[in-house]
C-alpha cells in the first residue's frame, strides 16, 4: 500500500502560481509512474501531468507551457509548479502513483482556486 499525501493548494489570483506536493510513503525509483489529474465537471479525471520513474514527463494539453511537473527522490516528493494560472484550472487536484502492472493509489486532493 502507497500512501500519498498533498498538499500546497490554496486560493491565488489569476495569473498567479502555485506549487502543489505529493509525498509518497515509498521511494519514487519504486514507482513506475506518478502524476497529477483534475476533475473536469461532469467528466472523468483528466491528466494534467505526470512524470515517470525515468523522469519522462507528459503533460494534458490544456496545461502545457504553463505547468512543470518535477521529482525529488530523496524526498519521495513529486512537485507540481503552476504558473499562469486560470479560472478554469479551478479544481481539486490528485495524486496518483502507480507500481507494478496494476496498482494504483490515490492521495487526498487538495484544492486550487484560481479567482480575483
Amino acid at each position: 500500500q502507497v500512501q500519498l499525501v498533498e498538499s500546497g493548494g490554496g486560493l491565488v489570483q489569476p495569473g498567479g502560481s502555485l506549487r502543489l506536493s505529493c509525498t509518497a510513503s515509498e521511494s519514487l525509483l519504486r514507482l513506475n509512474n506518478m502524476a497529477w489529474y483534475r476533475r473536469v465537471p461532469g467528466k472523468d479525471l483528466q491528466l494534467v501531468a505526470g512524470i515517470s520513474s525515468g523522469g519522462v514527463t507528459h503533460y494534458g494539453d490544456s496545461v502545457k507551457g504553463r505547468f512543470t511537473i518535477s521529482g525529488d527522490t530523496a524526498k519521495n516528493t513529486v512537485y507540481l509548479q503552476m504558473n499562469s494560472l486560470k479560472p478554469e484550472d479551478t479544481d481539486v487536484y490528485y495524486c496518483n502513483a502507480r507500481k507494478g502492472s496494476a496498482q494504483s493509489y490515490w492521495g487526498q486532493g487538495t484544492q486550487v482556486i484560481v479567482s480575483s
